[in-house]
């Protein structure tokens, strides 16, 4: 990113905030002296040389790039004017219209990083308004690398979209694992021995997708066709419905985000 805009991030205190935080500072987007961030109660104590507040609009003041950080359910009350600013939301279901109508902006952003974030390991798309120029892009596309990967999509149904599925970060493979271990620990596997096992499974997994770029279809049809023990359980998961299971549950997903970015 050419310039070195400052950028603040409102939230910055938060899990989310702070893990982006972290990482455009590992990368060398900001120096800390051109970070602001914004907490509700009790000051953190990091990011040393950065500009810490509770005064949202002093921070969009300093800043160039204003990251809205904070709950949807929080967000109505922020009375902050960023006229002039990129504005880059990272909450679930806020319309980009919604938020240049409230911030007084035309460019604004609606993007969804995932927890993952803290590891560097976020997926995160995004759209931007009309208003957003290719300098806005580079910024936005900067910021997210740095948290891992991101995608610029299509429309802000892809966004609502993906709120459920990426967006939910580790939620999923988490509900997976948690599944495994209660029947590993009930058919009598040691507590710690299933939850070091499960991690095994779902860690290297993902890094061999991301080293090999495989379809994840075509890995599941290698061990089908295999008809050893993978291709038993996978043909009596799927006959118990975990296809229409996660299709549903990213369909619930997908309706809840719609409804959060309703006004109230």
């Amino acid at each position: 990113m050419s310039g070195s805009p400052r950028i603040g991030i409102i939230g910055g205190g938060g899990s989310l905030g702070g893990a982006i935080a972290a990482s455009i500072l590992d990368a060398g987007l900001v120096g800390p002296h051109d970070l602001s961030l914004s907490y509700r109660r009790e000051r953190p104590h990091r990011f040393a040389g950065a500009f810490w507040t509770t005064d949202n609009q002093l921070l969009a003041d300093r800043s160039d790039v204003v990251i809205v950080s904070v709950r949807p359910a929080d967000w109505p009350p922020l009375e902050v004017n960023a006229a002039g600013k990129l504005v880059v939301s990272v909450m679930a279901g806020i319309r980009l219209s919604r938020l240049a109508e409230h911030h007084n902006t035309d460019r604004v952003v609606r993007s969804l990083p995932n927890a993952a974030a803290e590891v560097r390991k976020s997926y995160t798309p995004w759209i931007g308004s009309e208003a957003v120029d290719e300098k806005d892009r580079s910024a936005v596309r900067a910021i997210f690398n740095a948290c891992g990967g991101e995608d610029e999509v299509a429309s802000e149904n892809d966004i609502d979209y993906l709120t459920g599925l990426s967006g939910s970060g580790p939620a999923f493979p988490a509900l997976l694992a948690d599944a495994m271990m209660r029947d590993a620990v009930a058919r009598g596997i040691n507590p710690d021995v299933a939850r070091r096992a499960v991690t095994a499974v779902l860690v290297g997994s993902g890094r061999l997708f991301e080293k090999n770029g495989e379809c994840p279809a075509d890995t599941v049809e290698a061990f089908v066709s295999y008809r050893g023990t993978t291709a038993a359980a996978i043909e009596a998961m799927r006959a118990g419905g975990f296809d229409g299971a996660v299709r549903d549950g990213l369909a619930a997903a997908f309706r809840k985000s719609l409804k959060m970015g309703e006004p109230a």
